[in-house]
């Protein structure tokens, strides 16, 4: 990682001392809800690795059966956007690729995600109640 957490409130890299963190929140095209069963499970493990792989950290992760929230750290040199739509292409292609009779009835073109999704910009003050929010979808 090219980048650490430094005393558990900010991270540092060479140059830099940051905390940036975001709220995500991406919908299923439609918003059919089918983000069920094993397609929730794959979901939730492909999203941890992806951002693992990018040493983006997720604070907090959960599904309902049309749309994910993920709260998340990340450096300040990461493109948001460009993140964000790379993510959604690969995890749509793969969950197509690995659900296609599950998602059939409900997409007749090569469809997952809704072109639209939200992300917002967490402080430090709000990071405990967004978490929590997250947290607490599925109650």
């Amino acid at each position: 990682m090219y980048y650490k957490r430094r005393n558990s409130d900010y991270y540092t890299n060479r140059h830099s001392c940051f905390l940036l963190q975001y709220h995500l929140v991406l919908v299923t095209k439609y918003r059919h809800p089918v983000i069920t069963g094993d397609l929730e499970q794959y979901l939730l493990s492909y999203t941890k690795d992806y951002f693992d792989e990018r040493e983006i950290v997720i604070q907090a992760i959960e599904t309902m059966p049309d749309h994910i929230h993920i709260l998340f750290d990340a450096p300040p040199q990461i493109n948001l956007a460009d993140f964000v739509n790379a993510f959604k292409s690969a995890s749509s292609r793969k969950i197509r690729q690995n659900f296609s009779k599950q998602l059939k009835p409900y997409y007749w073109k090569p469809y997952f995600w809704s072109l639209s999704y939200f992300i917002g910009t967490v402080s430090e003050k709000t990071t405990s109640v967004v978490k929590q929010y997250i947290q607490h979808q599925k109650d």
